[in-house]
């Protein structure tokens, strides 16, 4: 058997247009974060709103995005998902998606957002090349998606996933968030809610980060207890697509829509892992939950950089953990899902 030391040579031989970890896992999806802020008060992330910081570094501008994206798109990496926080607070995020989607090798720009401006905006996002597109919806009641959220916009927000599917987008996928006592009797309505229309919907478990232990032990509804629910209605497992992300999917004879569940607790999800992460100070998280992010922002300064900047992800990766440890209690230094991105 191939030891990581093994993997982690093979990785080094491999052509540039090739990114692998030590234990051999290949990476063709990069999540960017374009901001820490987020304008709603969500219950399992920032039930207290954003804080905004004494001082703080700016965010990566629009050039910097360019060669960030640019060297992962040399090293292999076809898909950039652009996160928040919320990332079309950004006055520039028009700006940012043109350029992403005219980097060489970028075949996929994918967003996600909380809907608050999806409606007036879906169909310039598409016309500067957003391909597809996550929409944070906990709940498919008014009070309730008020509650969890902080803002009473479940109709707004359900008019922008309108405005989206007419927009062309490739794919409109619904992100909630499950919590015990919350939303959880909400999952049949929910699925019925996509049985009728083309669109996918993710439930994710609620996962543990540096500030919601207490709020995690209360609210956590583990991803196979969804699973069991959905095989009793009739869903069924399906193939994994190439460049998927970490959810596994389900479909169903009779409707038109796909579930997936994101459980970051079920057993081996790391083993398929296929992405990377950059904050939007320029900081290289290796994972969600790792012990903390490296800066590549002073490599994004000239174009000139490029070859060092790859290099520098290149070994940056082989040293990429085979596993979180969330099982056992730890979070690494993620503070709060909208630091990075979730």
């Amino acid at each position: 058997m191939t030891d990581n030391r093994d993997f982690a040579a093979l990785a080094s031989d491999r052509r540039v247009d090739q990114l692998f970890d030590g234990i051999g896992r290949r990476f063709e999806y990069l999540r960017l974060s374009l901001t820490d802020v987020c304008n709603f008060r969500c219950t399992y992330c920032l039930p207290d709103g954003y804080k905004k910081p004494c001082s703080r570094p700016t965010e990566l501008s629009a050039d910097e995005v360019r060669r960030i994206v640019t060297a992962f798109a040399r090293l292999g990496l076809w898909k950039v998902r652009l996160t928040g926080g919320e990332p079309t607070l950004r006055r520039d995020f028009d700006e940012i998606a043109r350029t992403v989607a005219n980097v060489p090798g970028i075949r996929r720009v994918a967003m996600t957002t909380n809907g608050y401006r999806l409606a007036e905006k879906a169909a310039a996002w598409r016309a500067a090349g957003i391909s597809a597109i996550n929409v944070s919806v906990d709940s498919l009641d008014p009070a309730r998606f008020a509650e969890i959220t902080g803002h009473d916009r479940l109709r707004q927000v359900l008019a922008g996933i309108d405005a989206a599917q007419a927009a062309g987008f490739d794919s409109v996928k619904l992100n909630a968030v499950l919590m015990r006592g919350i939303n959880d009797r909400e999952l049949e309505a929910m699925v019925d809610f996509v049985s009728s229309r083309d669109l996918s919907l993710r439930f994710i478990e609620v996962m543990r980060t540096n500030d919601n232990a207490e709020f995690f032990a209360e609210r956590h509804v583990t991803g196979q207890s969804v699973i069991d629910r959905l095989q009793a209605l009739g869903w069924s497992r399906l193939p994994r697509q190439a460049g998927a992300g970490p959810a596994v999917e389900f479909g169903h004879e009779h409707a038109k829509g796909r579930i997936g569940i994101i459980a970051p607790y079920s057993k081996d999800f790391c083993s398929s892992c296929n992405r990377l992460r950059v904050s939007s100070l320029g900081k290289l998280h290796l994972c969600l939950f790792g012990d903390a992010g490296i800066n590549l922002r002073p490599l994004l300064q000239d174009d000139d950089a490029g070859d060092e900047l790859i290099e520098r992800i290149r070994k940056l990766t082989a040293t990429k953990a085979p596993a979180h440890r969330l099982h056992q209690g730890n979070s690494g230094a993620t503070p709060h899902l909208a630091s990075i991105g979730g």
